[in-house]
C-alpha cells in the first residue's frame, strides 16, 4: 500500500500515534498499530489471530533493546499512566508500511531495521531486526503476550497461562485451547517470565473506555547479530510455521493514491470456516451484509475480483432467511442477525453489477431465484414490519426498538434515527430492486410482468418524497421527516434510481450547499436543529452524533454517481474525489475512515480502515474515468460546496 513517514513525522508523537498501519493475513486475523510503537488502541497487537473463539490478541508487542558496547538503546515504547517508556520512537529515522511493515533506527554507530509480515491465509507473522551498522550488537526481545477477545482487556491473573514449555528454539504459550507459538532458532532464551503492568491506549481514553491491560513476558530472547546478521521471531497459531520472506526494500515503490486504493483492496475479503466474505473494517467490524454489498462493486468488480463477487453473493443466499440476507456475522459463531431493511435491496444491486461486469448464465439463474424469493417475501411481508405497501407500491419498514436503515446507531432502547415508515434510499433501492429483477427475468426469457407492474407504481408513488418548499427529497414519508440527509443521493445515484429530472438537480444542489465536505457527506445539515458538529467524547455521546452531522466518506459515491449523472461535470468530479485522497495518509495509513466531524477541521473517527469508504472512493474514480468527457464551459451550475 506504499505509504510513508520520515524522520520529523515519526519522532513527533502528535503524529506518529495518530497514524495507524493495518496488515492483514486474509483470515480476520491481523497486525496494526501506530508507527510510533505506541499501542493506542487494545485492539493493536503484531498478531491478532482469529481463533474458534474469535479474533484476539495473541502477541501484543515486543519490547526490543539493542546493546551496542557499554550502551544501550531501546527500539520499542509504550504509554503507561502519566509517562512514555521506552522512548524508541526517539531513534525511528523513517517508517514505510506495503507488503510488510519497516521501521529504520539509528543512533550513533547503530543501524537496525524492524520488518513485520504477515502470513497469507495462515493466523502468523514474522519479525525481524537486521543490523545494518558495522559493529556487533546484542539484540533483546520480549514478547508480550495476552490471548484476550479482542474487544475486551487483559489483566494479571494467575490462572494465564494455562501451559508454558519451552521446546528447543520455541517458546508455546497455550490458554483456553488457543496455543501461540513463538519460533526463534539459533537465539539464546532466558526463562525470565513476569507481568508488564497498566498498559495503557489513549484512543480508549477518548472513547470512555477501560484503557488498561497488563501483559505477560514468558522469556527473554536474546540474539548476538554481526553486520548483516538478521534476528527473526516467527509467531503462529500452527506449529513449525517457516518464517516469511522479505523483498528487498529498494524494490518497494512508492503508489499512487488510486493504486494505493486498489491495492488495499484486498484487506477487507476474508475466508474463515471455509466461507469467503468481507470485513466491514478494521480493527473491530466483523461481516455486515449491508455493508459488504455495498462493497462489492469497488473491491471486487473494479479490481478483477469477479468470481469473488460472485462466491460472497453466494454465501449470502445460502444464509437468506424470509427473503432477508443477514445483516451481521456475530463475532466467533458466525450466528447471522437479519435487522435490516437495505441490506437485501443493496444484494440485488451488487447482484446487477456483478452480472453486468461478467455475465455468467449459471450464476444469474441462482440469483433470480434468489431474487424471486425476496420479491415474494417483501410484497407479502416479511421480518420487522417489511412489506410493500399496496397503496402504492412503496416499501414501508420499522419495528420499535430496532434500528433497519443504515443510519443505525443505538444508544440503551434508545434508536436515535429510527427513520420508521418508508425512508427515501430504501425505495430508491426498493425502485432500482424491482428494475433488476425485471431485466434479470427479460434476460433469461423469464418476463415478469408483476416486477414491471409494480415498479411503474412505485416510480409514480416516489413523487410523494418530493417537498417543493424546502427544494429537496423528504428523508422519510409515512411518517414525514423534512430533515436534510445525503441519503437521497443513493436514489439519484443507483442504476435505476428515480429521482431524475429538475427536482433532482434543485436538491443536489441543495445537499451539495449543506451537506458536502472535502472528506464526505454530513449525515444532517447544520442548520438542523439536531446537528452534532463533533464526532467526539465517550460511546455514548460518539453514537448520538453518528448520524446527526457526523460525514461519511463512502456518501462520495453516490454523491459522485448523482453528480456525473445529472450534471455530467468531470471536472468536479475529479476535483472531490482528488480531494477525498488526501485521507489516505492521515489516519489509517492506505485507508479512509468511516467517518469524520461534521464542522471543520474534519478531523477524523470510527474505524481507521472502512470496507465501505475504500470501496466508494475507489468505485467513484472508475466511474469517473468511464465517464463521456464534455467541455467545461457547457457544464452548468456547479457548485463549490464545503471547503
Amino acid at each position: 500500500m506504499g505509504m510513508s513517514l520520515g524522520k520529523s513525522g515519526c519522532q513527533n508523537l502528535a503524529i506518529s500515534t495518530r497514524r495507524e498501519w493495518l496488515l492483514p493475513t486474509g483470515t480476520g486475523g491481523y497486525a496494526m498499530g501506530t508507527v510510533s510503537g505506541i499501542n493506542t488502541r487494545r485492539y493493536h497487537g503484531l498478531l491478532v489471530a482469529n481463533t474458534p473463539r474469535g479474533r484476539q490478541v495473541l502477541l501484543a508487542a515486543v519490547d526490543a533493546s539493542v546493546q551496542l558496547e557499554a550502551e544501550i538503546l531501546d527500539l520499542s515504547a509504550n504509554q503507561y499512566p502519566g509517562t512514555i517508556h521506552p522512548r524508541g520512537y526517539s531513534h525511528l529515522q523513517s517508517f514505510s508500511c506495503g507488503e510488510d511493515a519497516r521501521w529504520r533506527f539509528e543512533e550513533g554507530a547503530m543501524r537496525v531495521e524492524k520488518r513485520l509480515r504477515m502470513h497469507p491465509g495462515r493466523d502468523a507473522c514474522t519479525l525481524e531486526y537486521e543490523n545494518l551498522g558495522e559493529m556487533p550488537i546484542l539484540v533483546t526481545l520480549r514478547p508480550l503476550v495476552s490471548h484476550k477477545p479482542f474487544h475486551e482487556n487483559f489483566s494479571e491473573r494467575e490462572s494465564y497461562p494455562h501451559e508454558l514449555s519451552f521446546p528447543k528454539g520455541r517458546t508455546e504459550i497455550e490458554h483456553g485451547g488457543v496455543r501461540l507459538h513463538l519460533s526463534h532458532p539459533g537465539a539464546q532464551r532466558v526463562p525470565v517470565q513476569g507481568w508488564y503492568y497498566r498498559f495503557e491506549h489513549q484512543r480508549e481514553i477518548e472513547r470512555g473506555l477501560n484503557s488498561r491491560d497488563d501483559l505477560f513476558c514468558p522469556c527473554e530472547i536474546r540474539y548476538e547479530l554481526f553486520p548483516g546478521d538478521i534476528a527473526r521471531l516467527v509467531a503462529s497459531t500452527e506449529p513449525d510455521e517457516a518464517p516469511m520472506p522479505f523483498r528487498q526494500a529498494s524494490a518497494m515503490e512508492a503508489s499512487s493514491p488510486i493504486e494505493t486504493l486498489r491495492e488495499g483492496a484486498g484487506a477487507f475479503l476474508v475466508r474463515k470456516n471455509g466461507r469467503l466474505g468481507l470485513l466491514a473494517g478494521y480493527p473491530w467490524f466483523s461481516e455486515w451484509g449491508r455493508d459488504a454489498m455495498i462493497s462489492i462493486p469497488g473491491l471486487c468488480l473494479w479490481t478483477g475480483r469477479i468470481a469473488e463477487a460472485r462466491e460472497i453473493l453466494r454465501g449470502y443466499t445460502a444464509k437468506m432467511d424470509e427473503g432477508l440476507i443477514p445483516n451481521r456475522f456475530a463475532e466467533g459463531d458466525d450466528a447471522p442477525h437479519y435487522n435490516t431493511v437495505d441490506a437485501t435491496l443493496w444484494f440485488a444491486n451488487a447482484v446487477y453489477e456483478t452480472l453486468e461486469a461478467e455475465w455468467e448464465p449459471e450464476f444469474a439463474a441462482e440469483m433470480h431465484d434468489a431474487l424471486t424469493e425476496v420479491f415474494d417475501h417483501h410484497v407479502r411481508g416479511t421480518k420487522y414490519g417489511i412489506q410493500m405497501d399496496p397503496e402504492d407500491a412503496l416499501l414501508t419498514q420499522g419495528e420499535t426498538g430496532v434500528q433497519l436503515t443504515w443510519m443505525d446507531a443505538k444508544v440503551g432502547d434508545w434508536v436515535v434515527t429510527p427513520r420508521y415508515g418508508k425512508p427515501v434510499e430504501v425505495n430508491g433501492l426498493w425502485i432500482n430492486f424491482l428494475r433488476v429483477l425485471e431485466r434479470l427475468s427479460e434476460r433469461l426469457g423469464r418476463p415478469s410482468e408483476r416486477a414491471a407492474e409494480l415498479a411503474a407504481r412505485a416510480e409514480t408513488g416516489f413523487q410523494k418524497f418530493w417537498h417543493e418548499v424546502r427544494g429537496h427529497y423528504l428523508d422519510t414519508v409515512h411518517p414525514t421527516d423534512a430533515s436534510l440527509r445525503p441519503n437521497q443521493l443513493i436514489a439519484m445515484a443507483l442504476p435505476f434510481g428515480p429521482a431524475k429530472g429538475e427536482r433532482a438537480v434543485r436538491a443536489f444542489d441543495r445537499v451539495t450547499r449543506e451537506l458536502l465536505t472535502p472528506r464526505g457527506l454530513r449525515t444532517l445539515s447544520p442548520r438542523e436543529s439536531h446537528y452534532r458538529g463533533r464526532f467526539q467524547g465517550p460511546l455514548p455521546e460518539l453514537d448520538a452524533a453518528y448520524h446527526q452531522g457526523t460525514v461519511w466518506p463512502w456518501l462520495l459515491g453516490s454523491y459522485v454517481g448523482a453528480l456525473l449523472r445529472l450534471k455530467g461535470d468531470r471536472i468536479r468530479a475529479r476535483e472531490i474525489l482528488e480531494k477525498a485522497m488526501e485521507s489516505l495518509g492521515e489516519y489509517g495509513l492506505g485507508g479512509i475512515s468511516e467517518c469524520y466531524d461534521g464542522d471543520p477541521p474534519h478531523e477524523p473517527g470510527g474505524c481507521p480502515w472502512q470496507a465501505w469508504s475504500v470501496a466508494e472512493v475507489l468505485r467513484a474514480w472508475c466511474e469517473w474515468e468511464r465517464s463521456e468527457p464534455i467541455a467545461e464551459s457547457s457544464v452548468k451550475g456547479r457548485e463549490e460546496g464545503d471547503r
